[in-house]
């Protein structure tokens, strides 16, 4: 943290001191911590995800649904220990599993967290939950100690990446993290009840206008992957923040965009993956961050 390289970003900034790219410091904070049902059916399931939102981003996604917690204006600061004790009261209330959320800059701290938490009691798997901007290096330090990745793949084209989310290196970081993810995980992993216990779940997001390149992320993760992962392929883009002012973004995307994109997995042969259906494009999906 006294020079912190931890992301693509290489900010080389003392967080203990001050704030990088992801505009948080040292100390974990969190916007909230909560039982949260919205994830795929083999995530959440009935008992829910458990669900840590980290403050800070290393991205900078223009739709960015989180855009207060994301630049690290809310959260409330925790300790290793604290934050041990609130993973194991998700554990207690029941969650499926323990649900990183944007964990991308604490990513050298939370193999501490997740060790005390085991040696406590913590059995339910360990969920990281990220938008795949992550050095591999940083996920080599969470061998052994993730049980599932739940990764986007935002993009394949550098205009894309440099334009929506200011990392125009973004594909090439993604495609060595998701590699990384596969190599650790492996084959995925089900209880009888259909709830993932290990395993890489990749998530992409259709975003409007932008129909061919949701195609090309698809073949692209088929491709490399195969039946070893699973891919989720999500309708729910809000125009959101600075979005609502470019001329491609500023709508969400229609029923015919993204039924071509699943019917175009569906041609490919893709079997293992979730789809959306229904109204879900709405500002009610986005949690109350009160740092409870």
């Amino acid at each position: 943290m006294e020079a912190c390289n931890l992301c693509p970003r290489q900010c080389n900034i003392d967080r203990t001191k001050g704030v990088g790219y992801c505009k948080v410091g040292a100390a974990f904070k969190i916007g909230r911590i909560m039982k949260h049902m919205w994830e795929e059916p083999c995530i959440s399931g009935d008992n829910g995800s458990g669900a840590v939102f980290f403050a800070g981003c290393n991205m900078g996604c223009i739709y960015c649904q989180n855009d207060k917690l994301s630049k690290g204006l809310v959260g409330k600061e925790y300790t290793a220990d604290e934050l041990v004790e609130e993973i194991l009261k998700l554990q207690d209330m029941g969650c499926n599993n323990i649900n990183f959320v944007t964990p991308s800059h604490y990513a050298d701290r939370l193999p501490e967290v997740i060790i005390k938490a085991r040696d406590k009691g913590l059995t339910i798997p360990i969920v990281y939950n990220t938008s795949s901007y992550e050095s591999v290096e940083s996920l080599r330090k969470l061998e052994g100690l993730v049980d599932i990745y739940l990764p986007d793949l935002k993009y394949l084209d550098a205009d894309g990446a440099k334009k929506y989310s200011n990392a125009i290196n973004y594909p090439g970081i993604a495609r060595l993290a998701l590699d990384e993810m596969v190599r650790q995980i492996g084959h995925c992993e089900f209880t009888n009840e259909g709830i993932m216990k290990k395993g890489v779940l990749v998530r992409h997001l259709v975003l409007p206008g932008r129909v061919e390149e949701s195609k090309r992320v698809i073949d692209y993760l088929y491709t490399r992957y195969g039946d070893s992962i699973y891919i989720s392929i999500m309708n729910q883009y809000t125009p959101y923040g600075k979005a609502k002012d470019d001329n491609i973004l500023c709508r969400p995307i229609t029923e015919d965009e993204y039924d071509e994109v699943v019917e175009h997995a569906v041609f490919i042969g893709v079997e293992n993956g979730f789809i959306q259906e229904g109204e879900t494009c709405s500002e009610s999906f986005i949690p109350e961050f009160t740092s409870e």
